[in-house]
């Protein structure tokens, strides 16, 4: 079972915003915690992640990057 969701925004992402509310009950109902980590407040994430957000990383995996698949995601964690 995955142990650790992390979903990778910055601060102007609108497309960010959508995917954490969409994913956050997904995670939740699997028993996990989102962590949302905006990659404008770290450089080595800032250079690993750039415009290139949402992206979703499920133990330290990534697993999703701009558009999330509620369905597949809740596989994923099960």
């Amino acid at each position: 079972m995955a142990q650790t969701v992390e979903l990778m925004v910055r601060t102007t992402c609108g497309s960010c915003a959508r995917v954490e509310q969409q994913i956050t009950p997904v995670v939740e109902a699997a028993g996990l915690e989102l962590s949302v980590l905006n990659v404008d407040h770290d450089p080595e994430l800032a250079m690993e992640f750039g415009d290139r957000v949402p992206v979703v990383v499920i133990d330290d995996e990534e697993f999703a990057c701009w558009e999330v698949d509620s369905d597949e995601l809740a596989a994923a964690l099960a």
